[in-house]
């Protein structure tokens, strides 16, 4: 199986718009990190990664044979996990890294997983499509927050779950100082070590520290119309993990 660049499973034809200046640079960044890919985030996260993705798909409460689309797949860690616990669910793995999906595909039971290449920002998927729509490490990456749950909340089908898993800037307290040496040093020391590419998690670490604030993220959930918002947090308070519904 090979990634999809056309639209499946009752999707409208899209035209992709141009991914800009900043969508390019990062499309290009991940297809570099896609070979290490999976081992960075383990040894990042000491392998805590793989607990929040488990979170994800608990809370994201699709019904046995349901629709999911996992959205900035990369190599499928969540959208695996949705079809190891509901196996009858239809599971769409979308993300705009060809690089990316090429490496996951390789991975056991990804021929499950219905692949394609998509772009957050103009989704090519009927309205009201999916149960359930996840995404891990997503909104960071994106020109518009705003305009990327928009197309996520056009997806989703009344009553469907929407869940988030993402960075968050250190908190203020006694280990932002810690925090903020890792992130500046320690994680481009890592991408050195296992990648060669230092300056890739150089942006990993810029884009985590100026990222949205757990709370304000919650907010910009609610701004675009999804119900009963909560969060997480994990990790000393450096990652989140948010859920949400949209109205029936």
């Amino acid at each position: 199986m090979t990634p999809e660049t056309k639209p499946e499973h009752g999707a409208q034809p899209s035209h992709h718009a141009d991914l800009g200046e900043k969508g390019a640079r990062i499309q290009g960044m991940f297809d570099k990190l896609a070979p290490r890919y999976d081992l960075m985030n383990r040894v990042m996260t000491m392998g805590q990664d793989q607990r929040w993705r488990r979170f994800v798909v608990a809370r994201a409460e699709l019904a046995e044979g349901g629709r999911v689309l996992d959205l900035a797949s990369g190599t499928g860690d969540i959208a695996l996990e949705f079809k190891r616990r509901l196996p009858e669910a239809t599971v769409i793995a979308g993300d705009f890294s060809l690089g990316m999906m090429r490496h996951g595909i390789t991975r056991p039971h990804a021929g499950q997983l219905h692949w394609i290449a998509c772009d957050a920002m103009r989704l090519p998927f009927a309205d009201n499509s999916f149960g359930a729509v996840t995404f891990g490490y997503l909104l960071r990456n994106v020109a518009s927050i705003p305009t990327a749950l928009a197309e996520v909340y056009r997806v989703l089908e009344p009553g469907g779950k929407v869940v988030c898993l993402d960075t968050t800037p250190p908190p203020p307290g006694i280990l932002r100082p810690f925090i903020r040496t890792y992130l500046n040093h320690g994680l481009p020391l890592l991408g050195r070590l296992l990648s060669a590419d230092a300056s890739a998690y150089a942006y990993l670490s810029s884009s985590t520290q100026s990222f949205e604030t757990a709370e304000d993220l919650a907010d910009l959930f609610s701004g675009a119309g999804f119900q009963s918002v909560a969060f997480r947090h994990f990790m000393f308070r450096t990652v989140a993990i948010h859920w949400a519904r949209k109205p029936s």
